[in-house]
């Protein structure tokens, strides 16, 4: 650096996202990746990471409807108007930036959780007595792997997409917990 040049300032941030919704975000993720990779030849351990899985989804929903946090799906999950208006938005580019999840944003987390639980459930029910080796819950549990695998590509793509708009880094706001001050336009 040159004599006399000064470092550029940082932005001042603020915390989003507290360390239990992280560690259950990051948490989730490698086990959805666990069981997909343990899927063909390694019996127990997929059942013991779908176990947990299943577990981590259990947490989250019960910190989404009994936290007094931003971690309830109340004080950021968007109705459909709201959400709509957002996709028109996003779709000409022209959406504002929310300090938190976006209503896009908000509603795939409810379809991953959705989607982990029923994947959970339809492994685990598979495995039961009655149901084992039953080609429908079979059939329904790969259903529900696969798409939740799709669910999780389109939530990636979107993480890359709103960071590029927006100028910043959500991946690594997911693991500080913090991002930069809302200022202009942006929502709280």
């Amino acid at each position: 650096m040159k004599s006399g040049a000064h470092a550029p300032a940082t932005q001042p941030v603020v915390r989003v996202w507290s360390l239990g919704v992280r560690a259950l975000h990051w948490s989730l993720a490698a086990t959805v990746m666990a069981a997909w990779v343990t899927r063909e030849g390694f019996g127990v351990w997929h059942e013991r990471v779908g176990d947990v899985c299943l577990a981590l989804v259990g947490v989250r929903l019960l910190m989404g409807f009994m936290s007094g946090t931003r971690a309830r799906f109340s004080q950021f999950v968007r109705g459909p108007g709201i959400t709509w208006a957002y996709a028109r938005q996003a779709w000409a580019r022209r959406e504002p930036r929310y300090l938190g999840h976006n209503p896009l944003g908000a509603w795939m987390i409810l379809a991953l959780l959705f989607t982990a639980a029923m994947t959970g459930v339809t492994g685990w029910v598979y495995t039961t007595d009655r149901f084992w080796g039953d080609p429908l819950v079979e059939q329904l549990h790969e259903i529900c792997a696969t798409a939740l695998v799709g669910l999780a590509a389109a939530h990636v793509l979107g993480v890359i997409a709103t960071s590029i708009r927006h100028r910043e880094n959500l991946a690594r706001a997911m693991v500080t917990g913090d991002k930069r001050c809302a200022s202009g336009d942006d929502i709280v």
